[in-house]
Formats: C-alpha cells, sequence, structure tokens
C-alpha cells in the first residue's frame, strides 16, 4: 500500500470526522468538545505506539525532532479548536471545504520553506481547490 492509498483514507476519515464532531459539538462548547476529541486521539495513538512497541523509539528522538512534533502538536491544537469553533457556528458543508484551503497553504508554504517543486498541474490543481472552496462558501 503506497502513500496515495493512506492519504484517500485519510480523506474519507477526514470526512466522517467533520460530519461526526458536527453532530458532537451541538449541543457542547466547542472547546469542550475539542478537548474531548483530543483526549481520545491521544489514548488511541498511544494505544496504536504501544501495541506496535515504537514507544521505546522515543529516547532516540534528537532535540530538533522533538521540537518540529511540539509545534506541529500546537499548530494542530490551534487548528482543532478553530476547527470546532467555525463547525459549531456554521454548516459543516461550508466550513470543511474552507478548511481544505490548507491544501494550497502547504504547496506555498512547501515551496517556500522546503524547497518543493510547485509545478504547472500542481499550481493548477491548486487554484481549483481555492476556486471550489470559494464557490461553495459563497454559492
Amino acid at each position: 500500500m503506497n502513500w496515495i492509498f493512506w492519504a484517500l483514507l485519510s480523506a474519507l476519515f477526514a470526512a466522517a470526522t467533520a460530519l461526526l464532531a458536527k453532530v458532537g459539538v451541538a449541543h457542547v462548547d466547542s472547546n469542550l468538545a475539542m478537548a474531548i476529541r483530543t483526549t481520545v486521539v491521544v489514548v488511541f495513538a498511544w494505544g496504536i505506539a504501544l501495541a506496535l512497541g515504537k514507544h521505546g523509539e522515543i529516547r532516540d528522538l534528537d532535540r530538533r525532532t522533538i521540537l518540529f512534533l511540539t509545534l506541529s502538536g500546537l499548530a494542530t491544537g490551534l487548528s482543532w479548536i478553530c476547527y470546532f469553533r467555525a463547525l459549531q457556528l456554521g454548516p459543516a458543508s461550508r466550513v470543511a471545504p474552507l478548511d481544505k484551503l490548507s491544501v494550497p497553504l502547504v504547496m506555498i508554504f512547501a515551496w517556500l520553506l522546503l524547497g518543493e517543486k510547485l509545478t504547472g498541474p500542481a499550481i493548477l490543481g491548486g487554484a481549483l481547490i481555492t476556486a471550489g472552496a470559494v464557490v461553495m462558501v459563497l454559492g
């Protein structure tokens, strides 16, 4: 199974996440809802790491890896706080497309910061994602 399989599976679970979160956040503060979800994610992630015997590898991590994983975790938390609040206030069918503007943003930042190539088809795809999100939100 290659990266495309896993990316498509991620998209499927992300879609389920939006729908389940929209229903779950209906009668609770969005920050509390996000805290509950995060707790489940933490327990689930550590359960997988422990079950696969990967937890021992934590000793081998260097400071740079720990720093960037920590910063990524903080960015994830901020993203989730905003996402849950947006879901509480707006329709999932409009919140999710705006959230997916992260795709063209990742493309731009990966090009600027990581030196990844930005090809014609990639630029077109990013532009279509952006246009699609705008159309879905304004429509």
